[in-house]
């Protein structure tokens, strides 16, 4: 089934879709008058959606699936190049924008059709390809291949909704992460409150807490931006989620004392790989036992390296230098390292993000998970720093939390404590060379610290 036909399956009253400037009820997202000029454009054709806004990108998935051949989902914060190589890699044949799209100068030698008349066409059933940008922290975004079905596999639509269910995420819906929420929202249904691009997280926060949200779900840096801002408490969540990076114990422990009436889950999901599973225990890492074969879920340890088969697993990149996404026996390399403690797998980082000091292996996330166990720090960002003896050294840059000490701390000796702190926890050549006090940390468009110089 479509996802308009689903939703048309289901009693969608008082349910809307809003952003920070408007909102639409699910029932006119049903609504279409058959354009014959738009439905002949569109049909079977590999559709760009490049929107400037997440409430028109939704819209135009709802109209769109079943209707196209291939929905390809451009995400914010993409340069010119990245676009075009986009359109050749999907092959694009129109995109669907509207009033504020960000692409329109990328876009100009490919036919457009405004989001408007997208959305006035009636629904087919093609089994349409969605597209979906890698959303890393370094580099070109590599194109996902999926299905609707397997999108939606970690989504139980069997389980009746809990009733006053309002969804939200720090997330890009035309990002894996911020589409799972969506589907989540449709399929429930259950309302959804969207972020915007550069909104403040205080502005978006008071908007949550207005939309009366339920529901709540970002990666761990989100959090930590929000556990900083005194609208946090407006909220009540019952559900909080976090995914898209490690989550540590410090964050984890900072939301249960903010939320203790909440369930707290972090879960484990990628692009290529889906999602992989839930951890809703409270602890950092994931039970041992979950290696293996459980709910329709393969995860094996390879190099240390997670591999995943299932149905929500991507089926193939995209591009003519795209590599295979699943070997031949069906598993997809996850590229997350992680490192058995006990009973309790913990992640180490991506393999690609290794600092190599004189031949000794780094995993930045591994250090900045103790660093932000330090009680006086918010965040952190650990990266290599040349060095003309070592090749690199690790250089950790942190965020403090705000603290009005009388008189003021000395940053020397907080410096020597937050290093003091580490010693005992991490390998010699783990322990940052250098530390640095910085007002904020860069995120990527996908929510993740951005690694990238």
């Amino acid at each position: 089934m479509t996802l308009r036909e689903r939703l048309g399956a289901a009693r969608l009253d008082g349910l809307v879709l809003s952003d920070d400037r408007t909102s639409i009820a699910y029932a006119d997202l049903l609504r279409g008058s058959g354009q014959e000029p738009a439905a002949a454009k569109l049909a079977g054709r590999s559709v760009l959606v490049a929107t400037g806004r997440q409430l028109t990108a939704g819209r135009a998935m709802v109209a769109l699936d079943g209707l196209v051949r291939r929905l390809v989902l451009a995400p914010p914060g993409l340069p010119p190049d990245h676009v075009a190589r986009i359109v050749a890699d999907a092959e694009v044949e129109l995109a669907v924008t509207d009033a504020g799209s960000p692409y329109a100068e990328a876009l100009a030698c490919l036919p457009c059709l405004d989001v408007e008349a997208a959305c006035a066409v009636a629904g087919s059933s093609l089994d349409t390809e969605w597209v979906l940008a890698t959303s890393g922290t370094t580099g070109a975004p590599k194109l996902v291949v999926h299905t609707l079905e397997g999108l939606a596999g970690a989504i139980n639509t069997a389980v009746a909704t809990e009733p006053g269910t309002v969804w939200s995420t720090f997330y890009d819906i035309r990002r894996y992460g911020g589409l799972q929420v969506f589907l989540r929202a449709m399929l429930g249904p259950s309302s959804l409150v969207l972020s915007h691009a550069g909104e403040p997280v205080r502005a978006f926060l008071a908007r949550a807490a207005a939309g009366g949200v339920t529901h709540l779900l970002g990666t761990p840096s989100h959090w930590r931006l929000a556990l900083m801002s005194p609208e946090l408490g407006r909220l009540a969540p019952r559900y909080v989620r976090l995914s898209g990076e490690i989550a540590d114990q410090a964050v984890l422990d900072l939301l249960k004392a903010a939320f203790p009436k909440a369930r707290l889950a972090h879960a484990y999901a990628s692009t290529e790989g889906g999602v992989g599973f839930t951890v809703e225990d409270g602890r950092e890492g994931f039970p041992a036992t979950f290696l293996g074969a459980r709910a329709g879920i393969e995860i094996e340890l390879r190099d240390d390296t997670l591999h995943v088969r299932s149905r929500r697993t991507g089926r193939l990149y995209l591009g003519p230098d795209a590599e295979e996404l699943i070997a031949p026996d069906g598993f997809v390399d996850t590229g997350d390292r992680v490192e058995l403690r006990g009973e309790r797998y913990h992640f180490l980082g991506r393999r690609s993000g290794v600092i190599n000091v004189g031949g000794a292996k780094v995993q930045p996330e591994e250090v900045e998970s103790v660093i932000n166990a330090h009680p006086r720090v918010s965040m952190s960002r650990v990266r290599a720093r040349p060095n003309p003896l070592l090749g690199a050294v690790v250089e950790a840059e942190i965020v403090l939390r705000e603290e009005k000490a009388e008189p003021p701390e000395d940053p020397v000796l907080l410096k020597g404590a937050i290093l003091a702190h580490c010693r005992p926890r991490l390998a010699r050549h783990k322990v940052p060379a250098s530390v640095k006090f910085v007002p904020g940390l860069p995120l990527t468009a996908g929510g993740k610290l951005r690694r990238a110089p």
